[in-house]
């Protein structure tokens, strides 16, 4: 039986990109460290980690991910935070409506992270929101 997800996995190509991307997703983001080991750790994001490796070279070489999306309560400070940070933001906040039964009123914002992943800020305003309260 699946419960969840238990982590994302991210490949970095250097020690530098490594460095630079534990970087935004610990200070920028404000995600914290949840393991640590010589080659990687594992972000905690709320519901599920954020592996990032610096093993070995082949940072493409195996499948992509489209994108992964973050909960949270503040979409524009999120975003506030990754300008600030000088990365690029490619889809400003906005609000939108997910035409599911029941319906889903959302505010999102995509930037690009330091791999070149793409990264959403999702606020779920219905009421299945709740559930990350």
């Amino acid at each position: 039986m699946i419960k969840g997800i238990h982590h994302i996995s991210m490949k970095t190509d250097s020690p530098e990109v490594f460095t630079k991307t534990k970087q935004f997703y610990t200070e920028v983001l404000g995600l914290s460290i949840a393991r640590e080991w010589e080659s990687g750790i594992m972000v905690e994001t709320g519901n599920c980690w954020l592996e990032i490796n610096n093993d070995k070279p082949g940072i493409r070489e195996l499948g992509a991910i489209r994108h992964m999306a973050f909960y949270c309560d503040d979409v524009d400070e999120q975003v506030k935070k990754v300008k600030e940070a000088g990365y690029e933001v490619f889809i400003e906040p906005k609000d939108i409506c997910l035409h599911s039964e029941p319906p889903i009123p959302a505010r999102i914002a995509f930037c690009y992270g330091p791999l070149g992943e793409q990264i959403e800020f999702f606020h779920d305003q219905s009421v299945n929101g709740q559930r990350y309260q």
